[in-house]
């Protein structure tokens, strides 16, 4: 398996994410489709299947936690849980116990009782003596209920029977059935061994039934983890880390002394534990049954973790916790996204994961024992927010620290509020010599256009500002894009701009550009026709060239053909003028400007697949080429769509405008150029309310969007709360989209 160890995992989005653990090996390539096209959400039919009476399923965040390596092995731990601080906290605990080898964690048997209680019984000395002498027959009996299980290696090992006092003084017999349930959790397995055998045993003893089912206190499958965090790791000096050190052994030593605190202590070890066990299909209730219960049995609740002080004056910790987890049944095969957290674990074995999940367990309990004994909890939980906000929000790393105190300073850890600090930051690094260029959105016409049918283009005014100044070495800074190096030929980026600097007279000048933009890459949205309108316009204004936009426009059209190979025209004749506008490809290309009433109420969200106009592109000319007649018939009427859509546009008609870009997109679909995460997109802008919604730019991933008078917040909580960026994307009095 790779290295668990992903430096700044965080920061990348939903896709970087999925696309990084695949090219670690992490993900396998059906997986990685799977979560980027939405396809491991349990749907409403399987959730059917599991449980009684469904009306929904219920969604929470699957994250993953780089950086554990448990007996010398590396692990990524897949989590269900809602609260943020939970996954920084483990990926930060896991990665400092890696100075020191990481986890040891063993279970020496992994066995689950099964009990049968018997009443009415006159001696139980004696019955306690008939079950002894019966107990080979027995557990042949027994055995026999699941042969396959036995056949598997697993099956009944022991007899046990102890008497057990009433509270009203009266006797009874609780007789546990030992089971060794292999790969499985085996509830099911050792309920029905104890429904089998419980009326022979009833006989034994001359008693009668009372209960037959398994104990959720698994004292017989005990893991043990331990961690040793180097005194070193712990603070910024000596005197720091000693400090940290003893205020966790402190707290410890509290929770022992304290229930009340002992109860909140195990809580937090359970915070690990119970997000694992959802994502692996385990049942979390009964872990969390079994480890309480295990916390109480020397007659006073204690903690279930250790932590001292060791003899080179290090930070030792040990975790001893019942676990009786399962890899195979349950409800996995119903339910893809717990057999696809099994598959990230990668574990081989139902053992290996209990010692997997012991040692998230301390993990987890150093974390919080740590914040709370040195800094506070909820200091440590907003800023670990805040982080999990910016970084969801696209900061990029160069100013991400300075945007996360910003969010905590400000008392408001939201994504609005981030993107807000972000642009914010991204207009003070450019120079007052800035200039500015538009991102736009296609209301209707896509890749018709291509074949001369007309497109509806908007604005996304001021989405991309550059700056250049002279300089002794050329090069370009992106921050959003995380871009910053040398301008030289054979990337996407420097071909663009050296082409610009041809077409300008001044590819034999050194200079620095500067650019700020609130468009991703590669979405559809005209990133890459903004940026040439924008570096030419500075590079035009830091060399005293005069340039109209005509010529703006021209030069970003040859970008263009750098990126796209056959583009329209569209995206830079947007960019360059900043006006809505129904756009046809002729000689010279037919432009007519749209008067608007209004700023069009549209919400632009990004999927989590990014989108190649060129391939998109190549795409669609190879089936019309194998289907000609039937391509320009689409194309037709995409075309009649487009036309009939700029009336309704500048009629502010939303109602008329919806319907034809909700027509608009299922004849995009029927081209081939959707997929199932904009479908999934799109039903998701209608069920919130949207008039129309449909996919923008070339497909194949990049963005849609949606027009929704009135509900554009409402439209774009509920794309966010499905794990998708929204743009604002709001008019101005210049008629553009802000």
């Amino acid at each position: 398996m790779s290295d668990s160890r992903i430096s700044g995992f965080y920061r990348l989005s939903v896709g970087e994410r999925i696309a990084e653990l695949e090219r670690r090996g992490w993900l396998s390539s059906t997986d990685a489709d799977a979560l980027k096209n939405g396809r491991v959400i349990l749907p409403v039919t399987a959730g059917d299947k599991i449980i009684e009476n469904v009306i929904a399923t219920f969604g929470l965040p699957l994250a993953v936690v780089p950086n554990f390596r448990v007996n010398d092995r590396d692990y990524l731990v897949p989590l269900v849980v809602e609260e943020p601080s939970i996954v920084a906290a483990l990926s930060a605990s896991a990665l400092l116990a890696r100075s020191a080898g990481g986890f040891d964690s063993a279970c020496d048997e992994s066995l689950l009782a099964g009990q049968v209680h018997l009443t009415g019984i006159s001696d139980v000395d004696a019955a306690i003596d008939a079950i002894n002498n019966a107990k080979q027959a027995l557990l042949a009996a027994a055995n026999d209920v699941h042969p396959r299980l036995v056949r598997r290696g697993g099956g009944v090992r022991d007899i046990e029977s102890r008497n057990l006092l009433l509270e009203d003084g009266r006797n009874s017999l609780v007789v546990h059935l030992l089971v060794d349930t292999g790969n499985a959790m085996g509830a099911n397995l050792v309920n029905t061994i104890c429904e089998a055998i419980a009326p022979q045993l009833a006989e034994l003893c001359n008693g009668n039934i009372a209960m037959r089912i398994l104990s959720n206190l698994a004292d017989r499958s005990l893991v043990t983890a331990k961690v040793n965090y180097g005194l070193k790791d712990l603070g910024e000096d000596e005197d720091a880390a000693k400090r940290a050190r003893d205020a966790i052994v402190l707290a410890n030593d509290i929770a022992c002394a304290d229930p009340y605190r002992a109860a909140t202590h195990n809580k937090g070890i359970m915070n690990g534990i119970d997000p694992l066990a959802v994502a692996t299909g385990n049942d979390w209730r009964a872990i969390e049954a079994g480890a309480h219960a295990y916390a109480a049995v020397g007659g006073a609740y204690s903690p279930l973790t250790c932590w001292s002080v060791s003899d080179t004056g290090d930070l030792a910790g040990e975790i001893r916790i019942p676990l009786k987890v399962g890899i195979v049944g349950g409800t996995r095969e119903a339910n893809a996204t717990a057999a696809l957290g099994l598959r990230i674990c990668g574990v081989e074995s139902a053992r290996e994961l209990a010692e997997l999940m012991a040692a998230v367990g301390l993990a987890q309990n150093f974390a919080a024992i740590r914040a709370l004994s040195t800094s506070g909890i909820q200091q440590g939980h907003m800023r670990l927010h805040a982080r999990s906000v910016a970084a969801g929000a696209g900061v990029p790393d160069k100013l991400f620290d300075d945007v996360v105190a910003e969010l905590v300073a400000s008392g408001e850890i939201k994504d609005w509020k981030a993107r807000e600090i972000l642009i914010g930051k991204r207009a003070l690094e450019i120079t007052p010599n800035g200039v500015t260029a538009a991102g736009k959105l296609i209301l209707l016409g896509e890749h018709a256009v291509v074949y001369g049918a007309h497109a509806l283009a908007m604005p996304i005014k001021n989405a991309v500002t550059a700056s250049a100044k002279v300089s002794d070495s050329p090069t370009i800074s992106i921050p959003a894009w995380g871009v910053d190096k040398s301008i030289e030929a054979g990337s996407d980026i420097g071909d663009a701009v050296l082409q610009i600097a041809r077409e300008l007279g001044v590819a034999d000048r050194a200079f620095n550009l500067s650019v700020a933009t609130t468009l991703p890459r590669a979405m559809g949205l005209g990133s890459s026709a903004a940026l040439a309108v924008a570096i030419t316009r500075a590079l035009g204004k830091a060399f005293d060239i005069d340039l109209d936009n005509d010529r703006v426009n021209s030069i970003a059209f040859e970008c263009e053909k750098l990126a796209h190979g056959t583009p329209s025209g569209v995206d830079n004749t947007v960019a360059t003028f900043a006006t809505p506008f129904l756009y046809r490809r002729n000689e010279p290309p037919e432009i007519t400007t749209i008067e608007l009433l209004e700023a069009p109420p549209v919400v632009v969200a990004c999927s989590n697949s990014p989108g190649s106009t060129l391939e998109q592109v190549a795409g669609v000319r190879a089936r019309r080429d194998a289907a000609t007649e039937q391509y320009d018939a689409l194309f037709e009427q995409i075309d009649a769509l487009t036309i009939a859509g700029a009336d309704a546009l500048a009629a502010a008609d939303y109602e008329r405008l919806g319907g034809l870009m909700n027509i608009c997109h299922g004849l995009l679909n029927a081209i081939q150029v959707s997929t199932p995460e904009l479908e999934h997109m799109v039903s998701i802008a209608r069920a919130a309310g949207a008039l129309g919604a449909k996919l923008t730019g070339a497909g194949g991933g990049g963005s849609i969007v949606a027009l929704c008078p009135g509900r554009e917040a409402v439209v774009s909580s509920a794309l966010e709360a499905a794990g998708f960026m929204t743009i604002a994307a709001q008019g101005n009095e210049d008629q553009g989209v802000e």
